[in-house]
C-alpha cells in the first residue's frame, strides 16, 4: 500500500526547523552585546550557551520516552508551550540570572521538538522521500541560521533610531527596555511560538509508527552500549563536533571585536551569518563528495581544512581572520552526519538506544564554549579558542580509527563523470 503524504504537515515541520534554528543560533551574535550590557566575564557569558545546550543533552532521551508514552501531538503541544514559557520569561525579566534559567527552559523545549519532528517528517513526507525532506530541513535550518544575525543587526541598529518607524519597530519599542533593544528578539520568538502552538492545536497529524532506530531502547541496551569503548568514542565525537560548531559561532564575534575592533552589531553579526550560510553550502558539496569518497577520508580532510582555517582566523591579520572564520563552517558542515552514520554503521543492534546516546552528545555545545570562556578569562580568548583545534584533532582520529560494518555507498570517478556529463 502506498504511503499517504501530508504536504501541509511537511511545510509545518519545515517552519519548525526554521524557528528552532533561528532561536538556537542567535546566541553567537548576542554574546558581545550581552557581555557589555550585563558587565560579564567570559566565563559568566559562556554560561548562556551552556544552560541552553545542557538542556539539549539532558532532555533528548526523556523526550523519546515522552513521545512513546503520550504520542506526537501532545508531545509537540508540550514542547511549544515549554519554549513559549522560556521566551516569554526572558522577554519580561531580562536579568542575567533569569536569562540563564530561561535559556535552559527553551533548550528543553527545542530538544523535545527535534525528537518529535524527525519521525513525523518521515511519515508525513513518505518513506521514499524522507532523505530529500531531511536534506531540505537541514537547508531550511541553515537558511534561518544565516538570517538570524541580520535580524539582530536590523533591530539593534533601528530600535534606538527614532526616525526609523514602522508597526514592528514601534511595537517592539514599547516592549523592550530602551537600553536592551536585543531583548525585542525574544518578544518576536514568543509571538512565533505562540502562533505555532495555535496552529498545531487543530492540526490532524498522521499516525506515526516508530521504527526500531527511533525507539529509545531498553535499559539493557544502554548498559551494553555504555560498556563499549567504541560507543564512547563516537559519543565524544558528537560532543567534539557540536562543541566546535558552537565554540566558533559563540565566540567568533567577541574575538573579532577584542582583537580586531570589529563592530559586533554589524560586521561581527554578518560574519556569524556567513558562517552558517557557508555551512549550508558545505552540506550540499559534502553530499556530492560522499558519493565518490570514503566518509572516513572525507572526515579527515574536512578536519584538516577546518583546523587550518581556525589557526588562520586566530593568528592571521584582520583581513585573514575575517575571511577565515566563516569558512570554518563550510568545512565542518558534513562532520555531524558523517560521525553519526559511522557510529550507527559500527554496531549491529540497539540503533535506537545508540541514537539517543549520540544525541546527548549535543551537550558539547554547552561544554566547549564554557571551557573557552573559562580559559579565556585566564589566558585570553585567542589561546583559549585553540580548544577548537583539539576537538577537530579528536574528530580526525575518529576518521582514522572508525571501522564501520557497512561503508558509505560510493560510485567510481569514471561513473560520476559519466552521470555528470551524460555520457553513454
Amino acid at each position: 500500500m502506498g504511503t499517504v503524504r501530508h504536504p501541509a504537515v511537511v511545510l509545518f515541520i519545515l517552519a519548525i526547523w526554521f524557528a528552532i534554528s533561528f532561536v538556537t543560533n542567535i546566541i553567537g551574535p548576542l554574546m558581545p552585546v550581552i557581555i557589555d550590557d550585563f558587565g560579564l566575564t567570559l566565563t559568566l557569558a559562556a554560561l548562556l550557551p551552556f544552560s541552553f545546550f545542557l538542556a539539549y543533552g539532558i532532555a533528548s532521551i526523556p523526550s523519546g520516552v515522552m513521545i512513546e508514552s503520550i504520542g506526537m501531538k501532545r508531545s509537540m503541544l508540550i514542547a511549544f508551550a515549554v519554549v513559549l514559557c522560556g521566551t516569554a520569561v526572558f522577554s519580561l525579566f531580562p536579568a542575567y540570572g533569569v536569562v540563564i534559567a530561561s535559556l535552559f527552559v527553551i533548550g528543553i523545549g527545542m530538544a523535545m521538538l527535534q525528537v518529535v519532528i524527525n519521525p513525523l517528517m518521515r511519515t508525513a513526507g513518505g518513506e521514499e522521500h524522507f532523505a530529500f525532506f531531511s536534506v531540505l530541513g537541514q537547508l531550511v535550518f541553515g537558511f534561518a541560521s544565516f538570517l538570524s544575525p541580520f535580524a539582530f543587526t536590523y533591530l539593534v541598529t533601528r530600535l534606538p533610531d527614532a526616525s526609523a518607524s514602522n508597526p514592528l519597530l514601534d511595537t517592539l519599542r514599547g516592549l523592550a527596555p530602551p537600553d536592551l533593544g536585543w531583548v525585542s528578539l525574544y518578544w518576536l520568538f514568543s509571538a512565533a511560538f505562540a502562533l505555532l502552538l495555535v496552529a498545531v492545536w487543530p492540526m490532524r497529524l498522521p499516525e506515526v509508527t516508530l521504527r526500531d532506530d527511533e525507539k529509545i531502547g531498553s535499559f539493557g541496551a544502554y548498559r551494553e552500549l555504555l560498556s563499549s569503548r567504541q560507543a564512547w568514542m563516537f559519543f565524544l565525537g558528537i560532543v567534539c563536533y557540536v562543541g566546535t560548531e558552537q565554540g566558533i559561532a559563540t565566540w567568533m564575534s567577541e574575538f573579532l571585536q577584542t582583537y580586531h575592533g570589529v563592530d559586533p552589531q554589524t560586521v561581527g553579526a554578518a560574519l556569524v551569518g556567513r558562517f552558517w550560510g557557508l555551512m549550508s553550502i558545505g552540506c550540499i558539496f559534502g553530499l556530492g563528495l560522499l558519493r565518490i569518497m570514503d566518509s572516513r577520508v572525507l572526515l579527515r580532510l574536512a578536519c584538516a581544512a577546518a583546523a587550518t582555517c581556525v589557526l588562520a582566523a586566530l593568528f592571521g591579520p584582520r583581513t585573514m581572520s575575517i575571511a577565515a572564520f566563516p569558512w570554518i563552517g563550510f568545512f565542518i558542515s558534513v562532520m555531524f552526519s558523517m560521525v553519526f552514520s559511522l557510529a550507527l554503521n559500527s554496531v549491529e543492534t540497539h540503533h535506537g538506544a545508540f541514537s539517543g546516546i549520540l544525541c546527548t552528545g549535543i551537550f558539547g555545545g554547552a561544554l566547549v564554549p564554557l571551557l573557552i570562556g573559562m580559559t579565556g578569562d585566564w589566558v585570553g580568548l585567542r589561546p583559549a579558542m585553540l580548544i577548537n583545534v583539539a576537538t577537530l584533532a579528536y574528530l580526525f582520529v575518529i576518521g582514522l580509527r572508525a571501522q564501520p560494518l557497512i561503508d558509505n555507498s560510493r560510485i567510481s570517478i569514471r561513473e560520476f563523470r559519466r552521470r555528470l556529463l551524460g555520457d553513454t
